[in-house]
């Protein structure tokens, strides 16, 4: 079997090269390379540190720095060779820097890639998850935006795909914007927890040399709210621990559950059964065949990719559940699933907050369905609690008028009223004035309900959020 010509920085050990399938099977700089910025940001501050702790001179972490910068202008003009034999990220940068800056052996100095890697990790998330913040905040405003549109279009809730109540097509998409700013609590949640700096943790056990940890950390930003350094109090933990990766898989894959919820929806509503809103041609496709086709692929490509980000926090949860501390090759594999989490939710966000505004309503066909009285057959429901009749004897009475509407093959608002007498005589003649739908949402001005004033009242509330 041929060898690889190249050997990594741990080859000391051994006396020959690894083989070409161990080069394939252990390289990561095929996916870590993107973590270069992250990982030239801590080595430079690596470098600070040592040089405050008198372990190179200044002359030397200059140089370093220099070195660092040069080659992160080379990567990101795409003019750098990344070696797989020298596995992954952090050896490629390393080994460059060296080769044009002598003094770069000292680098790894009291620094092992276990807290090296942990270390660019926690800085990604960090950067991560603002923008996601930045993406989830802009599909938020186009959910308000689309809502303020649509505050007068009355259209069906619906439990079970089955017509409910009428409520505003507004209180409907700001449904969402409750959950997607759930989801914003939760990325930040996770850049709160990637706050905290492993570096000085070592292999596992840290190092005997003078290191400054919370130095570094404050180099780094890894800083409370008061410029506070906050660093990690277990080395073992610090460079076995994965609950960050899981926590942004997570929170990602709730996103995703989400986005895929409220792509259904408008899937749903674009059909010509429902018809209330017609979407843009720049987020449809046509059909090879059907030339008369609009298809909503941008919702359903969105419905399918939240499938692919529960994959990968099951990856994770699986990856991590049987493995002893301290640090296991297994976690080499961790990068892979919390990057696509990351590409594949700003994707989606950025394709619902970019099509939202060419959603339009549909009002005549919204109105045609909202025009189904038993909408609000809850509403005579509560016209007879006013009348004294316990709620579970009025519930039993209105199933009886919809029982009695549907053998007579009349809609419920047009019972003639001796029939619906005989059924319970609290009903007296003003009973269908119920069937109001204006009457019965204004009906609704209470915290959390569909009421006109409750729902502009939430448009300027987001509205103000944003603004903050």
């Amino acid at each position: 079997m041929s060898k690889a010509k190249k050997q990594a920085t741990w080859g000391g050990r051994f006396s020959e090269g690894a083989a070409d399938l161990m080069v394939r099977i252990g390289e990561s700089v095929s996916f870590d390379h993107r973590l270069a910025p992250f990982d030239v940001q801590g080595s430079k501050a690596q470098a600070g540190m040592l040089a405050h702790v008198g372990l190179i001179t200044r002359d030397e972490c200059q140089a370093i720095q220099s070195g660092l910068d040069e080659i992160l202008s080379r990567i990101e003009a795409g003019v750098f060779e990344w070696d797989p034999a020298l596995e992954d990220v952090h050896m490629n940068i390393e080994q460059a820097l060296t080769a044009e800056v002598p003094a770069a052996a000292k680098l790894h100095t009291a620094r092992s890639r276990n807290d090296q890697v942990a270390t660019d990790m926690r800085l990604w998330f960090k950067s991560a998850s603002s923008e996601i913040e930045n993406s989830l905040a802009a599909v938020i405003a186009a959910l308000v935006d689309l809502a303020d549109k649509t505050s007068e279009v009355i259209i069906p809730g619906y439990t079970h795909l089955q017509r409910a109540q009428p409520v505003s097509m507004a209180h409907h998409l700001l449904a969402y914007v409750e959950m997607f700013d759930r989801d914003r609590t939760a990325i930040a949640g996770v850049k709160k927890q990637a706050n905290v700096c492993p570096l000085g943790s070592g292999a596992i056990a840290g190092t005997t040399l003078p290191i400054d940890r919370e130095f570094v950390a404050r180099e780094l930003g890894f800083v409370d709210a008061g410029g506070e350094p906050q660093i990690t109090q277990n080395s073992m933990d610090a460079v076995s621990d994965r609950d960050t990766f899981i926590a942004f898989a997570s929170a990602c894959a709730t996103i995703g559950v989400h986005l895929s919820r409220l792509s259904e929806d408008f899937i749903l509503w674009s059909s010509a059964e429902f018809g209330f809103v017609r979407l843009p041609d720049a987020f449809t496709t046509g059909s090879s065949l059907m030339p008369q086709k609009k298809n909503p692929d941008a919702f359903e490509l969105i419905r399918g990719k939240s499938a692919r980000l529960n994959g990968n926090l099951q990856m994770l949860l699986t990856m991590v559940k049987g493995l002893p501390l301290t640090y296991n090759r297994d976690l080499q594999e961790d990068k892979p699933p919390v990057f696509d989490c990351f590409d594949q939710v700003t994707l989606m966000l950025d394709t619902v907050a970019a099509c939202l505004p060419g959603v339009k309503a549909q009002p005549e066909s919204c109105a045609a369905a909202v025009a189904d009285p038993l909408l609000l057959a809850t509403d005579v429901v509560d016209y007879l609690v006013n009348k004294g009749v316990p709620f579970r004897k009025a519930h039993h009475v209105v199933g009886a008028l919809v029982s009695l509407s549907e053998k007579l093959d009349v809609p419920l608002n047009e019972l003639p009223f001796e029939e619906a007498r005989q059924v319970h005589e609290a009903l007296e003649e003003d009973w269908t004035n119920v069937f109001n739908l204006q009457q019965a949402l204004a009906a609704r001005e209470k915290p959390g309900m569909p009421g006109p004033e409750q729902v502009a009242a939430r448009i300027a509330y987001w509205r103000k959020q944003a603004s903050k």
